[in-house]
Order: C-alpha cells, then sequence, then structure tokens
C-alpha cells in the first residue's frame, strides 16, 4: 500500500464529522468524492486537537485511533498491525499454537466474540456470541488490531491467559483466567428424530466437516428420513466456500452465491444437479453464532425457496481478506470481496435473517460477582425451542405465520441480538500502543 493510499482511507474515516463541523464553520460544502479536500478537512482537525486540546494527546494513540475506527466501520474484521505487530503475526501465523477456543469480529472498537468452540476453555467459561473482550493479559483492547488480539491469546498448551469480559448478561467488567489448549473443532452428527425427521448438526465446516456432513445426510436419507433439519448453530468455523458446498447437498440447481470487489471480479457459484444429496423438505436453524460458510449456505437455501431458515439472525461474516503490507513495515488485513446471497443481500453487512426469527432458550448458568459460572443454577428444562419448532414446520404440523405469531419471542428483523445493542462499556484507561 502506497502512502497516498494510505491517507486517503485514513481522511476518508472522518469525512461525515469533520464536514458537518468545518463545513458549516467555513460556510463552505466538500464534495463526497473530492478526497483532497476530505484530507486537508483531516489536517486542520488534526491540527486543532494538537494545539488547542485542554492537554497535549498523545497523538501516536489519536492516529491509532483513527485507523482502527475506520477499518472498523467499513469492515469489523479488518485490521491495522504496525511493523512489530505484523512481524509477530507472520511468525505465529506460521507455527500452530494452543488457544482458547474463541472466534472474535470488532464492535464498538472492542474485540468481540463470535462463539467460543464448544467444549473450548472459553466455552467452558461461559464466553458467548456478544461478549466483548475489554483487555488481554491486562493489556486493553479498546482500538487493537483484531490480528493482534488473536495472536495474543495462542500460546503453549496449558499456559494461562487473562480476561476482562463484558458480558450481556452482566456487562460489569468479569476477570476470568483461562488455560489454552489444543481445540479440535466438533465433528458433523445425524439422528433420527421421531415422525422420520432426520436431524444434521453442521457445528464447523473446518477440516473434512463437511465430508461428514454428506456421509451422516446419506445415512438419514437410507435410513427412512421423510423430513430434514439442517442445524448450523455455533457453525462459525472453516474454509467460507464450503459453504457452497454444503448448500449444494440441498440444491439441484439455481444460484447460491456470487463474490464480489471493488477489484475483484465476479464469481458466480451454481448448483451442480450431481452434487445434490437431499430432495425432501427442509428446515435450517440459526443463531447468532452462525457466521461464514454456514451463512452462505442458509442465504441460498432460503433465497432459492429450498428451505425455511429458523431462529436469530446470523453474526455477518463472509468475504474474502487479504493482507497488504504497508510502506512502514506494517500491514492491513481488509475485505476485499463479499459473498452475497442469491437476493443480492452483502452476506457481512445483513447477515441472515429467518423467515422464522425466533430467539433461543438461555440454559447457561447464574455468574459469581467474579463472573464464573455458579454450579447448579442453569435453568432446570432442557428443552430445545428452536428444534422443537423446526420439527413441527418441517412436519407440516404448524405453518410459518403460526410460529412467527406464537408468543416464543421473536426477534424484530431489523435487530440483531449482538450487533446492533451495545452493553455498558467501561473505557479502558490507555488504548495499546
Amino acid at each position: 500500500m502506497n502512502s497516498r493510499f494510505k491517507w486517503t482511507i485514513l481522511g476518508s474515516s472522518t469525512c461525515v464529522v469533520l464536514l458537518l463541523l468545518l463545513g458549516a464553520r467555513s460556510g463552505r460544502a466538500v464534495s463526497p468524492d473530492d478526497v483532497y479536500a476530505h484530507l486537508r478537512v483531516y489536517q486542520e482537525v488534526l491540527a486543532h486537537i494538537k494545539l488547542e486540546y485542554v492537554e497535549e494527546p498523545d497523538m501516536k494513540s489519536v492516529t491509532l485511533g483513527a485507523i482502527n475506527g475506520l477499518l472498523e466501520s467499513v469492515d469489523p474484521f479488518a485490521s491495522y498491525l504496525n511493523a512489530d505487530q505484523y512481524r509477530q503475526f507472520s511468525k505465529s501465523e506460521d507455527t500452530a499454537r494452543a488457544g482458547v477456543g474463541l472466534v472474535l469480529a470488532k464492535r464498538f472498537g472492542y474485540v468481540a466474540v463470535v462463539d467460543a468452540l464448544p467444549g473450548s476453555p472459553a466455552d467452558k467459561a461461559s464466553i458467548s456470541s456478544g461478549d466483548l473482550i475489554e483487555s488481554i493479559n491486562n493489556v486493553a483492547t479498546r482500538d487493537m488490531p483484531l490480528a493482534y488480539a488473536e495472536q495474543l491469546l495462542r500460546g503453549d498448551v496449558n499456559s494461562k491467559i487473562d480476561l476482562t469480559v463484558l458480558r450481556l448478561k452482566n456487562p460489569d467488567p468479569q476477570k476470568i483466567t483461562l488455560i489454552r489448549a489444543n481445540v479440535p473443532t466438533p465433528a458433523a452428527t445425524g439422528k433420527m428424530l421421531p415422525d422420520n425427521v432426520g436431524y444434521l448438526h453442521v457445528s464447523s465446516l473446518a477440516s473434512n466437516h463437511l465430508g461428514e456432513a454428506k456421509t451422516e445426510l446419506q445415512k438419514l436419507k437410507q435410513g427412512g428420513a421423510k423430513y430434514m433439519i439442517l442445524d448450523l448453530r455455533h457453525c462459525s468455523t472453516g474454509d467460507q466456500q464450503q459453504g457452497v458446498a454444503l448448500a449444494n447437498l440441498f440444491l439441484k440447481e439455481g444460484e447460491i452465491t456470487y463474490l464480489q470487489g471493488q477489484k475483484f471480479p465476479k464469481q458466480d457459484f451454481v448448483a451442480k444437479p450431481a452434487d445434490e444429496v437431499w430432495t425432501g423438505p427442509l428446515v435450517v436453524i440459526t443463531n447468532r453464532a452462525t457466521a461464514g460458510g454456514a451463512e452462505i449456505a442458509a442465504a441460498a437455501l432460503m433465497d432459492d425457496k429450498r428451505a425455511q431458515v429458523l431462529g436469530e439472525r446470523s453474526y455477518g461474516d463472509a468475504s474474502v481478506r487479504r493482507t497488504v503490507q504497508m510502506d512502514d513495515g506494517g500491514a492491513v488485513i481488509l475485505s476485499v470481496a463479499k459473498y452475497y446471497s442469491p437476493s443480492g443481500k452483502a452476506i457481512q453487512d445483513t447477515g441472515v435473517v429467518p423467515t422464522v426469527q425466533l430467539a433461543e432458550n438461555d440454559n447457561s448458568p447464574e455468574l459469581d460477582q467474579d463472573g464464573n459460572p455458579i454450579p447448579g443454577t442453569a435453568p432446570k428444562t432442557t428443552d430445545d425451542n428452536l428444534l422443537n419448532k423446526s420439527i413441527d414446520l418441517v412436519t407440516g404440523k404448524t405453518n410459518v405465520a403460526q410460529l412467527s405469531d406464537d408468543g416464543s419471542g421473536p426477534i424484530a428483523a431489523n435487530q440483531h441480538p449482538i450487533t446492533d445493542k451495545a452493553p455498558k462499556v467501561v473505557t479502558p484507561e490507555k488504548a495499546p500502543k
């Protein structure tokens, strides 16, 4: 990335607010397409901050905050790494290291949890989708590059890591110590339910889990299944293009998705008739931790009228990301293309909004003052309301209209349970430098 482009993206991050302030003061309007005018506005504001702010600011932190704020505003999975961070990141990418089982994004300036892998140290500590990581080993995550946060979470097996977490259930900061471990991604599983309903749970598209899903689906078909439920809850890891192949198991024809970016040629992905396995009635379950390839599959099956989708709006993460090195030795990790649903919606921007929006049961235990789960406080009911509703829907015992108005806790279509509601945040004293 050259210096001119670096300053261009930096200046554009402040254009809206700054134009309102300075444009109104000077009585001049700046064209949205006038990049150099935006840069002059940014430079003027920077000068005012440096010379007139109540105390002399740390200009390095100001600049880093502007860069990270810009990146988060356009891409919650983007990162800017300075030269030292990028060198560490490059080394760690080549080394298999233990972790705590968290899938991350950026929200409200902080590192946010997309999902905690089942059985991982994070899952056992009841960290869940939507929680914010306020600090990692006492380093504040405010304006921390996402890739750097992921790097900090990795380390030697059985080593300790301290997190401060802001939970949706208890927004006061909770200090948690986790022990790093090698966390396997869960295998695809299938089973027969009453009334000849086949149930296929795909929790990851990493490794060979797609092959496992196909095998389980064929077993259910051969075992006499007349209806099928595809459960994509907590499916947030793996190659996103595997979502195309997953959708194709249930599609004979039609568009699955397309990939496009500003300088990324459009790529269309169409179903191949030979790859279809299941042709019968189908319902897909999603929750707020459904992300990546699972979202691509769910969006395709819904838009192509192949399945009803029931549950919570998915997280919104489906793009091609590239690392672009900069002149200063640092790098920007940025989405260069997005996956779109057949109806033309960018999945990363909107997530997948189910046909029937119902909130998932909260079966997590209560937390003590330190944020640790209290044994024996989990709700006694083990009923899976989304699965029960899916069975009724796929077998025809009820319909979409009845489920959408049955008082089971529908979520408004325009409100995401995670991204549209910020938990209480206690601002750290200093951002990482």
